[in-house]
């Protein structure tokens, strides 16, 4: 069995893996980066999402035990009508300190005035797996949708509830956990390094 250590210290995303990973049935021991001290700070400097997403997995590769594997990840959201802002910086939208309510608060400010038809925008998830031999994977996964003009349900976290994904009425944060699962740009990524993982 894998013993693999996730690079984020965002307990939402680590919940949304660990619920991946189960109902995958993955033979695969997971861990959040807590297990090993905490993640490490890491400037996510690279202006991409893979390349940030590889800073976070090399900085943790460095606290890792021999034998494990370290899975990084860096997503974020593309609004069209912003130049595909808020990008690297969803999560410091607002500000290096910023909460979440803060950074949908400032994107809605963003889109004032702008028409649904012109509110398009995309998650995008990068993951960057790294093995004890020297293995590296890298996955990505999209999910277009649109920005509503103002916040709908109270599940997910990030910008879930402003995002309604390509077909769908309800947003992120209306949609059941399991809905999201199956949708969401971490889901596609995460397939992605499922199929993986069982041939490797």
């Amino acid at each position: 069995m894998k013993r693999l250590i996730l690079a984020t210290g965002n307990a939402h995303k680590a919940e949304e893996f660990a619920r991946m990973f189960t109902q995958a049935g993955l033979p695969c021991e997971v861990a959040s980066a807590r297990s090993v001290g905490g993640m490490p700070i890491v400037e996510e400097i690279s202006g991409t999402f893979s390349g940030n997403a590889r800073l976070k997995a090399n900085a943790l590769k460095l606290l890792a035990p021999p034998g494990t594997w370290v899975l990084a990840d860096d997503s974020g959201l593309s609004c069209d009508a912003l130049g595909g802002a808020p990008g690297v910086d969803s999560a410091i939208y607002a500000g290096p300190r910023a909460t979440d309510a803060e950074n949908r608060t400032k994107l809605l400010g963003a889109l004032a005035g702008v028409p649904s038809a012109r509110r398009t925008a995309r998650f995008t998830c990068h993951l960057v797996l790294l093995g004890p031999n020297h293995e590296e994977a890298e996955f990505t996964g999209h999910c277009e949708g649109s920005i509503l003009e103002a916040e709908h349900g109270s599940g997910g976290f990030g910008y879930d509830n402003l995002f309604v994904p390509a077909g769908y009425t309800q947003t992120f944060g209306e949609l059941p956990a399991a809905t999201k699962d199956e949708l969401s740009h971490r889901a596609k990524a995460f397939a992605a390094l499922a199929t993986w993982l069982r041939l490797a």
